[in-house]
């Protein structure tokens, strides 16, 4: 091992160490008193029932563990959105299970809370996997009522993809383990099935307080909307449990007796670990990164057998396509090249760049991959398009849009692992988060902008400083450099991987020797839903 390698392999280890320090602060929810409390009126937090509910923990992908990380801080925080969303198994069947934590403002939902719950039934819907709500929820945060409310992806949304799912024959089965109020009442009964706790769940569309200040009428809480009320009388619900776990159980009794699903039909094998070691991906991948390396040294340690069949390997380099298998599934891999390549006309390539012949090759291999139904994997490291006379004159913008609209009108299941960089259209060819991937992970090393920080502070810092001249103001080196470095330090921090996955731009921050999993969980969850639509690029420029 050089010295590179150790150096980066320190530095990318400090980085999942410190990830999973963040988890670990973030799985406490509202924090140890309020679970204390919590417990003390005999309920499981959100990650106690979900844990109790899969067959093995283990064996799950947590989708937006740091929604609202750092934000809403004037009002208390929220950490992870204040519900709890996972991909597992119950009775052996896949699915994805959505729960309140009510240590966290007693489950109430922030404008991020509805954006991570549209997000799991987005994953629900285009899976079509079932999916189970463990409800505890106190209802809209009040004082941010506006930004929750009204709008179509705010909470309403949640209503009406009830009603889709339904009619798409997806699975919903909803357990009320604590409050459930006003409009999110609606949430469990739009379900196929709902069971209600005796003694902590409750259903009404306004509690005792509201109905005694708009009518007159004086009645608690348990009369109004309790599990004998709803089991009994209004047969609202469809079983009454005991406990949380006496409801958790008939949640997997319920998923034990549900048939198969018609499948995608997506090729896959026995598993095989890669040969060349995954841990090695700590010290390939560069602590700098400006810093050139082998993109293939990583694909290797991802794939099956380390086996990668390549495509126009010795075509448009600065970008990587080809056939592999991950944990048995069949993939294509469109991956940046970051180190520097030359070209048979003895031109240099900068690596992470996009240029017309990579964006032409990548255009062909996924439109291969779609006809022969192959699930495709972006690996992003990526600093955009190739700019300059000799590329526009080339007609980048054109070879650039093919890609583009490639990627946009794929109709096999996408992933994008963000290993790196993920800057400007570069982010949007590799396929974005606006371009639909079924999954969107990134690496603690992930960056996302519209250009390197150093490049947008230069900028700004030059914008900044020419209006300070304008006014009169002495502007010498030091004060630029002040100007520069305060610019760059908030920069920073909006290109961190920590701030996208706050506002759900990514499913999760991952550890890279977990890429497998995730993809491979994802590919399986995608394999619930048949292709029914034909691959059509419709009209591009030539």
């Amino acid at each position: 091992m050089n010295m590179t390698f150790n150096k980066n392999e320190d530095h990318n280890k400090l980085l999942v160490s410190s990830l999973n320090h963040k988890l670990k602060r973030t799985h406490l929810g509202g924090g140890e008193k309020r679970i204390e409390k919590h417990h003390a009126k005999g309920k499981m937090t959100a990650r106690e029932r979900i844990d109790f509910l899969l067959d093995d923990p283990k064996k799950s992908i947590e989708i937006a563990a740091f929604a609202g990380d750092g934000m809403y801080e004037e009002h208390g925080g929220c950490p992870s959105g204040g519900v709890v969303v996972k991909i597992g198994y119950v009775s052996e069947k896949q699915c994805i299970i959505v729960a309140n934590d009510a240590t966290v403002k007693a489950g109430a939902w922030f404008p991020i809370t509805g954006k991570k719950n549209l997000r799991a039934q987005e994953i629900a819907i285009e899976n079509r996997l079932p999916i189970i709500y463990l409800v505890d929820s106190a209802g809209v945060y009040l004082p941010m009522q506006d930004e929750i409310f009204p709008d179509k992806e705010h909470f309403g949304r949640i209503f009406r993809n009830n009603a889709v799912m339904s009619s798409m024959g997806i699975t919903q089965i909803a357990a009320v383990m604590g409050s459930c109020v006003a409009g999110g009442a609606y949430l469990p009964i739009m379900s196929d099935e709902a069971i209600i706790v005796e003694k902590t769940g409750s259903i009404f569309l306004a509690g005792s307080y509201l109905v005694k200040a708009a009518i007159g009428e004086s009645v608690d809480n348990e009369t109004l909307g309790g599990a004998t009320t709803h089991s009994e009388i209004s047969g609202v619900t469809d079983y009454k449990a005991k406990d949380d776990k006496d409801a958790l159980t008939r949640i997997k009794n319920i998923m034990d007796k549900m048939g198969d699903f018609d499948k995608a039909g997506f090729s896959h094998k026995k598993a095989v670990k890669p040969k060349e070691k995954p841990e090695d991906i700590y010290g390939i991948l560069p602590k700098k990164r400006s810093d050139q390396y082998d993109a293939m040294e990583i694909i290797k340690r991802l794939v099956d057998g380390s086996e990668f069949e390549e495509y126009k390997a010795g075509y448009g380099q600065t970008l990587i396509t080809g056939y592999a298998r991950i944990d048995g599934w069949a993939v294509g891999i469109v991956a940046n090249q970051r180190k520097i390549v030359k070209t048979k006309k003895g031109e240099m390539q900068f690596g992470g760049v996009i240029y017309s012949d990579s964006a032409d090759k990548a255009t062909r291999f996924i439109a291969n991959c779609n006809q022969k139904k192959i699930p495709l994997v972006f690996l992003q490291d990526v600093t955009g398009f190739m700019v300059g006379s000799k590329s526009e004159h080339g007609g980048i913008i054109k070879d650039g849009a093919k890609m583009v609209n490639a990627v946009s009108n794929s109709v096999v299941p996408k992933f994008t692992v963000i290993m790196g960089n993920s800057y400007g259209a570069g982010n949007y060819a590799m396929c974005g988060k606006a371009y639909d991937p079924r999954l969107i992970v990134a690496w603690p090393s992930a960056e996302l902008a519209v250009m390197g920080g150093t490049q947008a502070a230069k900028v700004l810092a030059q914008i900044e400083t020419a209006a300070l001249e304008k006014k009169g103001e002495k502007v010498d080196e030091e004060k630029e450099k002040e100007v520069f470095n305060k610019i760059k330090s908030r920069y920073d921090e909006q290109t961190s991987p920590y701030y996208a996955a706050a506002r759900l731009w990514t499913d999760a921050i991952i550890d890279p020797l977990d890429t497998r999993k995730w993809i491979s969980m994802g590919i399986e969850a995608a394999n619930h839903a048949p292709i029914k639509k034909d691959f059509n690029m419709g009209v591009i420029q030539t």
